[in-house]
């Protein structure tokens, strides 16, 4: 039996880090929203690492925050380990990565989406999307309840049609031994979605107390906490050790031993899995020449005596996994208490999809996360804020919110996507952005915040800090450009840093471009009375690191200027590529089903050429002349 359930604005289907996100971005814009998932246990669930951020990921965190999303301000209130990554690198790969307490960061985000003003929360499970006159238009759930929707979401992450491994068994199951959703990707293939199938995976977790950790090297957390949210002024938590093992060569006995009995190598799972996340099967087979592997020890959360273990992801049966594991120093008595497995899922081909996140071919249907072949919680949460801003614009019948590659990593995610496609899970790295120096994750705000203000995400509280910062960091380049020193205040400072004594007055500002000045040498110098107390840490990080590296950076925006032209020449709707005279069939086929919004889209598409740009552009322009003479 079918019946009506209710009327929203935006319906959401899917709970996890994208469907999250989502849901309440577009609530908190003043759209009615619905959140659909299958089972309420399962919002903003980990089912595989402990963690939130890390190298690239840290950035994305720091992006949606700036937005006005909840990721970071979750993870804030549930970590127990926070690391800086990359300290020894410039700021550009500086990524901040922080253990979770796997429960309460799903406790608080679920305690977040149910307080939210204009958000309803449901359990089910959605088997139909509702489509008219090639218009997404509601949702149909398994029990035949029908919700409608001006705009839907999908935020399906790895439950279509999810097929569990470990060995010889194999069987139908979402992650963490939760339910499956065997009947959306038939009804999304009638809709003419493109779909495929990819795999990932996920370590066995022990029982803390089998493990000898006397063998190991403890990692602790930062001494300085940074706060993922830009809210946060600072935390002070006691932290939660984490430790380094090896394994040893008698595991890569064992593995090589068994090697057939993987259910990769065996040959049952058809999926793609993601190349930076090797199962450590894949590290041995890749690497034979390296007897020893590193693996990271880490807690699940304070309440549960479940330990992951980083770097050991398997789909070997369960009684290899026992061997394997209790051959790494440290665990030879460790007790399993879930077993490590792969997982295979349907989701679609993010070609399909236009830069908005919305469906080419399905008006109001947008797709968010791991769905869009992507791996990862931050990389997920991401697409599940701009899909949720988008939604809520479209039914605005405003302009999408579409970030572009020079101003946030969140832009370079989707534009690869969308543009270039993926093969196997999409994993977020800085070397994916060609202007990282500028999309730093400590400028995040600086870059983002108005964004989100105008979309109306960001709140007047948030809005409030931000410009106060904005302007505390002006004035403090101001007087740091004003500040003269002479030989005789700085030079016995300099050379106790080893750093070249001056012969005449200079500024401040020249001073700190010196890699030896920091702020603290600064600081010494107590110029015009300045109480150093007043500057907040994140004005200081700011002005040094633009002034330090402002050749650099100058260079960087020169470059993102010609980038903006290239993205400037926008490309007309419904321009029939196949007719284009010149272009080589290839790029004609790519062009014509990626439908790129500008030349500069169009010069990303994997198979077109700078040949085919260039007949491209001497198209256009004879267009815009013809127009030009019609008009006249």
């Amino acid at each position: 039996m079918e019946y009506h359930a209710g009327a929203y604005d935006v319906i959401v289907v899917g709970a996890g880090h994208a469907g999250c996100e989502a849901a309440l971005a577009a609530s908190r814009m003043g759209c009615k929203t619905l959140i659909i998932t299958l089972t309420l246990d399962s919002i903003a669930m980990m089912p595989c690492n402990p963690s939130i951020g890390g190298t690239g990921k840290g950035h994305l965190v720091r992006e949606i925050d700036a937005l006005g999303g909840e990721m970071g301000l979750n993870i804030d209130k549930a970590f127990i380990q926070s690391r800086m990554l990359n300290t020894a690198k410039g700021p550009a790969v500086h990524s901040l990565r922080a253990q979770a307490d796997k429960s309460k960061y799903h406790i608080e985000m679920k305690k977040t989406i149910e307080n939210q003003p204009k958000l309803d929360l449901v359990q089910g499970e959605v088997i139909d999307i509702i489509v008219k006159n090639q218009q997404a238009r509601g949702v149909k759930t398994r029990t035949g309840s029908i919700y409608e929707g001006n705009a839907i979401i999908l935020a399906t992450g790895v439950y279509l049609k999810s097929k569990i491994f470990m060995g010889e068994v194999n069987y139908e199951s979402g992650p963490n031994g939760l339910f499956p959703a065997n009947y959306l990707s038939n009804r999304l293939r009638e809709l003419g979605c493109n779909l495929r199938r990819f795999k990932t995976g996920t370590p066995a977790r022990i029982h803390r107390d089998s493990i000898d950790f006397s063998k190991m090297s403890i990692q602790p957390g930062d001494t300085e906490i940074v706060p993922f949210s830009f809210m946060n002024d600072e935390i002070n938590i006691e932290q939660q050790p984490c430790w380094l093992t090896r394994t040893t060569p008698e595991t890569l006995r064992i593995i090589n031993e068994n090697l057939k009995r993987s259910s990769f190598y065996r040959g049952d799972m058809e999926g793609v899995g993601p190349r930076y996340c090797p199962s450590i099967e894949d590290k041995i087979v890749r690497f034979q020449d390296k007897p020893t592997h590193q693996l990271f020890i880490e807690p699940e959360g304070l309440n549960t005596k479940e330990m992951y273990l980083q770097g050991m992801s398997t789909s070997l049966p369960v009684e290899v996994q026992v061997e394997m594991i209790r051959s790494v120093i440290g665990l030879e008595k460790a007790e399993i208490m879930r077993p490590a497995y792969a997982i295979e899922y349907d989701c679609i081909d993010p070609t399909q999809l236009k830069l908005s996140l919305e469906m080419k071919h399905i008006n109001n249907f947008f797709s968010a996360g791991q769905f869009n072949g992507t791996s990862g919680y931050e990389e997920a949460a991401a697409q599940g804020l701009i899909a949720g801003i988008n939604a809520v614009l479209k039914i605005r019948r405003e302009e999408p919110l579409i970030l572009d590659r020079s101003e946030a990593y969140i832009g370079v995610i989707i534009d690869d996507l969308v543009t270039k496609g993926t093969n196997e899970p999409y994993r977020m790295m800085t070397s994916r952005a060609e202007y990282r120096l500028v999309l730093r994750q400590d400028n995040a705000d600086l870059r983002l915040t108005e964004k989100g203000y105008k979309v109306g995400l960001v709140t007047e509280e948030r809005y409030k800090r931000f410009s106060g910062k904005k302007d505390k960091i002006a004035l403090e380049m101001e007087r740091l450009k004003k500040t003269n020193v002479t030989p005789k205040e700085v030079n016995n400072i300099l050379e106790e840093i080893g750093s070249s004594l001056i012969k005449t007055g200079v500024s401040l500002y020249e001073l700190l471009k010196r890699p030896e000045v920091s702020y603290k040498e600064i600081k010494r110098l107590k110029k015009n009375e300045v109480n150093y107390e007043d500057i907040d840490k994140e004005v200081e990080e700011q002005c040094e690191i633009v002034i330090k590296y402002e050749g650099y950076i100058d260079k960087q925006l020169k470059q993102i200027d010609q980038f903006k032209k290239l993205e400037g020449k926008k490309i007309p709707e419904g321009i029939n590529y196949l007719e284009i005279q010149g272009l080589r069939l290839e790029a004609r086929q790519k062009l014509n089903s990626i439908r790129p919004l500008s030349v500069g889209q169009a010069s990303r598409i994997s198979g077109v050429s700078p040949a085919d740009i260039s007949v491209l552009l001497v198209y256009l322009e004879q267009k815009r002349r013809q127009k030009v003479g019609e008009k006249n």
